[in-house]
C-alpha cells in the first residue's frame, strides 16, 4: 500500500497529518480560537509520538500501532469497523427521524452520513461480496468416497 513508508511509521504519519490538517481548519476559520491550533498540533504529535513508541513493543497493541497485526487482530479491526458503522448508520437514521419530527432545518447532515454509510456498504458488498472465477478454480476440491455416500 504505501512502501515508501516503513511499518511502523504509518500510523503515526497519518495521525500527524489528521492533526495537521484539523488544526489548519482552525487556523482557516479565522477568529479568536486560533490558538486551538496549537493545541490540536500538540496533541497530535504527542499521540503520533507515543503510537510509534508503542510500535516498537512486541505486543498485540505494539503490533497494530507497527501495522503488523496478524490475522486475528486484523478480524477484530475488521468486525469493530463494522460495528462502528452500524452504529454510525442507527445514529444517523436516528437524527434523520427526530429532526424530520421536530421540522427542524438541520435534518441534511443526518441524510448525507446516512447516505454515505449506505453507499459505502453498497460498495463494500460489489468490491468484496462475490469471489473471482479464478479464486473457486484454484480451490481443488477432493472427491467423495463411495463410502460416504
Amino acid at each position: 500500500m504505501m512502501p515508501f513508508i516503513p511499518p511502523r511509521l504509518r500510523k503515526p504519519a497519518g495521525i500527524a497529518l489528521a492533526g495537521a490538517v484539523f488544526a489548519a481548519a482552525w487556523l482557516v476559520r479565522d477568529g479568536s480560537l486560533w490558538w486551538v491550533a496549537i493545541l490540536a498540533v500538540i496533541a497530535a504529535a504527542a499521540r503520533a509520538v507515543s503510537w510509534y513508541r508503542m510500535g516498537g513493543r512486541d505486543t498485540d497493541e505494539g503490533a497494530l500501532a507497527a501495522s503488523q497485526a496478524d490475522e486475528r487482530q486484523q478480524l477484530v479491526s475488521l468486525q469493530s469497523r463494522a460495528l462502528a458503522c452500524n452504529l454510525a448508520a442507527v445514529a444517523a437514521f436516528i437524527g434523520l427521524t427526530v429532526a424530520i419530527a421536530v421540522k427542524a432545518a438541520w435534518w441534511w447532515p443526518f441524510l448525507v452520513i446516512l447516505a454515505v454509510t449506505g453507499f459505502g456498504y453498497l460498495l463494500g458488498l460489489s468490491s468484496y461480496g462475490e469471489p473471482d472465477a479464478d479464486d473457486d478454480a484454484d480451490a481443488e476440491q477432493p472427491e467423495r468416497s463411495p463410502i460416504q455416500s
